[in-house]
């Protein structure tokens, strides 16, 4: 057989879909089945399921199967860029009712010519003096300090993960990253040319041993973790694993881009804290403060500073001087600090009226998190219930979105529970408890 056999075949499963053959929500025949049908070898028909996957004219669900998709790909932006939905349990930007009080009084005078003159600046990656150290005591926390010589600016945290990966992997190179991830990376990745290694996860985080698999058979350079309420899953990962697998990192000499930008909502310090030479940590206040009044930080151990400033001057990804200005008065003034105060309990709130709500249903959440992972019952795919909660005008995002290998994703969803006022995430919930205990199709005939 040709070696591009598979891809006539994909075509004419992608024309079957494409006549109306094929319906969204049909199930493709297991691989070893398929073969059997079209006499062609298993691991063909493997190829073109991996095929139609990078299509995204199926998805592929744990336990489940492979699917017709019926739609396009949903782009990596739609994560940051909320869809109009009347609920949004998709994006999550914690804004609290009396935030902007509190901003507006500490940005007073920040509208004087004075003062607008040093703000309307042209910023730079390493900032001022009086910027790195301010950033440096608002960072550090639980034993852990930065230093501000260290500290790089950016103008949010997705430009860190940017400026990190490009500076730290080389073109070509490969970094692991947890098998279920914040979906950004997969786009920066692809564009400059880093491949994704996935790594097995289990209760307590990324598995050493994972780690160890991954760089026998791909060579890494670098790891992308959360350890700290870690996204899409909600896990903190314990001492007892962040020892285990910083012993690893030292025996492969590998370095952590540690994402740190939910750390604000638990009390671990960053891995930095026991590993400050092998630690990139990232982090931005486009959670803790806003997403309108966003500046980033990069905290590199002094062997990688350069570089990364290298990095976010080439990409252009460095802050302005009005992001400066803000950013270092809501620091200074207690401002920054007092938000996240107040959103660590507005968080634990939201985790209460969820796990009320969803009593019953398989649940995978931190009660100091903003998210929760929801592993839907039998009857229910996850594609098929987004779709249904977006017909009900509710924002999800199904599984598929977090999985670095397509295909394997679990049959589930992450509820974001931070946008929607509190009254409408509880309507929300109780919405999403009574279609989790209906049928799929009992669902879709009272439609």
């Amino acid at each position: 057989m040709s070696k591009f056999e598979y891809l006539r075949l994909a075509d004419a499963v992608a024309s079957e879909i494409a006549n109306g053959g094929l319906k969204p929500g049909d199930r493709l025949p297991p691989q070893r089945s398929f073969a059997y049908e079209r006499k062609i070898a298993v691991s063909t028909a493997s190829r073109v399921y991996t095929e139609l996957l990078r299509r995204g004219l199926v998805v592929g669900e744990v336990g489940r199967g492979t699917f017709i998709s019926g739609q396009a790909p949903r782009a990596i932006t739609t994560l940051t860029e909320p869809r109009g939905a009347r609920i949004d349990l998709e994006v999550n930007y914690p804004l609290l009712p009396t935030q902007a009080a509190l901003i507006a009084k500490s940005l007073e005078g920040l509208e004087r010519p004075e003062a607008l003159e040093i703000a309307l600046r042209q910023g730079t990656s390493a900032g001022t003096q009086a910027a790195r150290n301010i950033a440096a005591d608002f960072l550090s926390q639980n034993g852990w300090s930065a230093r501000a010589e260290q500290i790089v600016f950016t103008a949010n945290g997705r430009q860190c993960i940017a400026a990190a990966l490009a500076a730290i992997v080389p073109a070509g190179g490969r970094c692991g990253v947890e098998a279920l991830t914040y979906p950004f990376i997969k786009g920066i990745a692809a564009r400059i040319g880093v491949t994704l290694v996935p790594l097995t996860m289990d209760e307590h985080g990324v598995r050493p041993d994972a780690v160890q698999k991954a760089h026998r058979e791909a060579h890494l350079t670098a790891l992308y973790i959360q350890p700290t309420v870690q996204n899409p899953l909600g896990m903190t990962m314990p001492a007892s694993r962040r020892t285990e697998l910083l012993r690893v990192v030292e025996k492969l000499d590998l370095t952590i881009i540690e994402d740190a930008v939910y750390g604000f909502l638990d009390n671990e310090a960053p891995l930095a804290a026991l590993a400050p030479d092998r630690c990139v940590v990232l982090d931005s206040l486009s959670k803790k403060v806003a997403p309108g009044l966003a500046l980033g930080f990069i905290v590199p151990p002094p062997r990688l500073r350069e570089s990364i400033m290298a990095s976010v001057r080439s990409g252009g990804w460095t802050a302005s001087g009005y992001a400066f200005a803000a950013a270092q008065r809501m620091m200074a003034d207690g401002t920054a600090s007092e938000l996240v105060r107040l959103k660590r309990i507005d968080a634990q709130r939201r985790q209460h009226i969820a796990a009320e709500r969803l009593a019953g249903f398989e649940l995978q959440a931190n009660p100091k998190s903003y998210h929760l992972w929801l592993t839907l019952p039998h009857h229910w795919r996850s594609q098929t219930f987004v779709a249904a909660a977006a017909r009900r005008d509710i924002a999800l995002t199904p599984s598929s979105t977090f999985a670095v290998s397509p295909g394997h994703a679990p049959n589930a969803i992450r509820l974001a529970l931070a946008a929607p006022p509190v009254d409408q995430l509880d309507a929300a919930l109780r919405t999403l408890a009574g279609m989790l205990r209906a049928s799929e199709e009992d669902f879709e005939s009272t439609e």
